[in-house]
C-alpha cells in the first residue's frame, strides 16, 4: 500500500499546498482588484467624451483589458500551458519568458506606478477627509458658508496613519484586508451610482452632450487637454493586469489555470464594465457639463449629506489599507536589496524588541525598515501636497501604467512563449494592437501631464484650498 499518496494529493506540481480557487474565486478576486478609487473619475471621463464617444472608449479599453488579460493568462506557466514551469508574479513571467533587460525596465515601470498610486491615494483619502468636513459645514449653515479649507493637514494626518501601519511586517498578508477593501469598495461605488440615479430622477431630464463638455465652459485647448485626460482616467479604472498572475497563481488545475482564468476574466471584465458604465453614465446624466473630478467629493451632491460622510469613510478606509498594499512591493524589495548589500550590518539586520504596556509579545523593531519606509511615506506626502490634483494625477498613472503593463509585455511574452511567427497575420496584428495602444498612453500622458501645469498656474504650492 502507498501510504505516500494521500500526502501527495495534497500538493501541487511545484510541492506547495494544493490551489483551490474556481472560475467565481478569481472572478471575485478580479472584480476587488479593478473596482476602486478609479470609478470616481468616471464621470468626469465621459463628460469630456459625450454620449458617444464616452461609452465607446470605456468599451474599447474594456476589450483590450479582456484580450491581453486572456493572452497574459497563457504566460502562467512558461512553455507547456498544463505542466510548464509556474510563474508566481507578473515579474516572475516577464523574467521567466523575456528575460534580461527587459525585465528591468518592466520592473521599473511598475515601481514608478506603484509609487504613483500612493500619491494618487494619499490625494484621494485627503480629499474624502476633506468632503466629510464640508458636507457637515454645508449642512450646519444651510449652504451659505463656503466653508473653504487646506487639504495639507488632512494629508499629513493619512501620512502619519500610513507612517505607523507601514512598520507592520507583511501587513499585505493580513487576510481579511482583501474583504474590508471589496466591502468598502463596492459601499461608495454603490452609493455614488444610486445618487446619480436619484439626481437624473430629480431633474427629469439626462443632461449632457453628444460631444461632451462644451467649448465656452472650457476654451479649446483645455478641450483637448481634458479629452486626452479622460483616456488616462479610464485607463487607470481598468488597470489590474500586474495583480492577474498573482490571482491565477490561486487556481486549481485540472482544467489548465489558463482555461479558468480566461472565464474569470470574461465574467468579472463583463461585471466591471457594467458597473463601471452605469457609475460613469448616471454620474454624467445628473450634472452634465458639471460633472465633478470626484463623484463623491466634488459637490455635485449636497443631501443626504450623512450618505456622502458614509461614502467618504469607506473611501478613506479602503486607501488605508490599499495604500499599504500597493506600498509593499517596494518595501520588500528595498529591504531584499538591503540586506544583500549589508549583510553584516546591525542597521540593516538587526531587529530590537520594545516592550508595549498590555501586549505579551515585544513589538520588533529594525533601524533601516523604519527610517526607510518612514521617509517613503513622507515623501509621498509631500508630493501629493505639491500636486494635490486627483484627476490629473490619475490620468498620469493610468497612462504610465496602461500600455506597458496591460499591452505591451503580454503581448511580448504570448509572441514568445507561442512562438508566433514574425510577419504572420498574427503577429502584425499584435504588434498594430500594441502600437496603437502605445499612441493612446503617449496621448493620454501628454494630456494629463498638461492638466497638470494647468493646475500649477492657479494653484500655489502647500497653499491648495478647496
Amino acid at each position: 500500500m502507498d501510504v505516500s499518496r494521500p500526502a501527495f494529493k495534497c500538493f501541487d506540481d511545484d510541492g506547495r499546498l494544493k490551489r483551490s480557487g474556481t472560475v467565481w474565486t478569481a472572478s471575485a478576486h478580479i472584480i476587488t482588484a479593478v473596482i476602486g478609487s478609479g470609478v470616481l473619475s468616471l464621470a468626469w471621463a465621459i463628460g469630456q467624451l459625450g454620449w458617444i464617444a464616452g461609452p465607446a472608449v470605456m468599451f474599447l479599453f474594456s476589450f483590450v483589458t479582456y484580450f491581453s488579460s486572456t493572452l497574459l493568462s497563457d504566460c502562467y506557466r512558461t512553455g507547456d500551458p498544463v505542466s510548464g514551469k509556474r510563474n508566481y508574479t507578473y515579474m516572475d513571467a516577464v523574467q521567466s519568458i523575456l528575460g534580461g533587460f527587459r525585465f528591468k525596465i518592466c520592473g521599473l515601470i511598475q515601481f514608478l506606478n506603484l509609487f504613483g498610486i500612493t500619491v494618487g491615494y494619499t490625494i484621494a483619502a485627503s480629499i474624502s477627509m476633506m468632503a466629510i468636513k464640508r458636507s457637515n459645514c454645508f449642512h450646519e449653515s444651510g449652504g451659505k458658508n463656503p466653508c473653504h479649507m487646506s487639504s495639507n493637514p488632512y494629508m499629513i494626518m493619512f501620512g502619519v496613519t500610513e507612517i505607523l501601519l507601514s512598520q507592520i511586517k507583511d501587513f499585505d498578508q493580513i487576510w481579511w484586508l482583501s474583504i474590508v477593501a471589496a466591502i468598502m469598495s463596492f459601499t461608495y461605488s454603490a452609493i455614488g451610482l444610486a445618487l446619480g440615479i436619484i439626481q437624473v430622477a430629480a431633474n427629469g431630464v439626462f443632461k449632457g452632450s453628444l460631444t461632451g463638455i462644451s467649448i465656452g465652459t472650457v476654451t479649446q485647448t483645455q478641450k483637448i487637454w481634458r479629452t486626452f485626460q479622460a483616456l488616462g482616467d479610464i485607463a487607470f479604472a481598468y488597470s489590474y493586469s500586474v495583480v492577474l498572475i498573482e490571482i491565477q497563481d490561486t487556481v486549481r488545475s485540472p482544467p489548465a489555470e489558463s482555461k479558468t482564468m480566461k472565464q474569470a476574466t470574461r465574467i468579472s471584465i463583463a461585471v466591471t464594465t457594467t458597473f463601471y458604465m452605469l457609475c460613469g453614465c448616471m454620474g454624467y446624466a445628473a450634472f452634465g457639463d458639471a460633472a465633478p473630478g470626484n463623484l463623491l467629493t466634488g459637490f455635485g451632491f449636497y443631501n443626504p449629506f450623512w450618505l456622502l460622510d458614509v461614502a467618504n469613510v469607506a473611501i478613506v478606509i479602503h486607501l488605508v489599507g490599499a495604500y499599504q498594499v500597493f506600498a509593499q512591493p517596494i518595501f520588500a524589495f528595498v529591504d531584499k536589496q538591503a540586506a544583500a548589500r549589508f549583510p553584516d550590518s546591525d542597521l540593516v539586520s538587526k531587529e530590537f524588541e520594545i516592550r508595549i504596556p498590555g501586549v505579551r509579545a515585544p513589538y520588533k523593531v529594525n533601524v533601516f525598515r523604519a527610517v526607510f519606509r518612514s521617509c517613503f511615506v513622507v515623501l509621498t506626502t509631500v508630493i501629493s501636497m505639491l500636486m494635490p490634483f486627483f484627476n490629473d494625477v490619475v490620468g498620469i498613472l493610468g497612462a504610465l501604467g496602461f500600455w506597458p503593463l496591460t499591452v505591451y509585455f503580454p503581448v511580448e511574452m504570448y509572441i514568445k512563449q507561442r512562438k508566433v511567427e514574425r510577419w504572420s497575420m498574427k503577429w502584425v496584428c499584435l504588434k498594430m494592437l500594441s502600437g496603437g495602444c502605445l499612441v493612446i498612453t503617449v496621448v493620454a500622458g501628454v494630456g494629463s501631464v498638461a492638466g497638470v501645469m494647468l493646475d500649477l498656474k492657479v494653484y500655489k504650492p502647500f497653499k491648495t484650498t478647496y
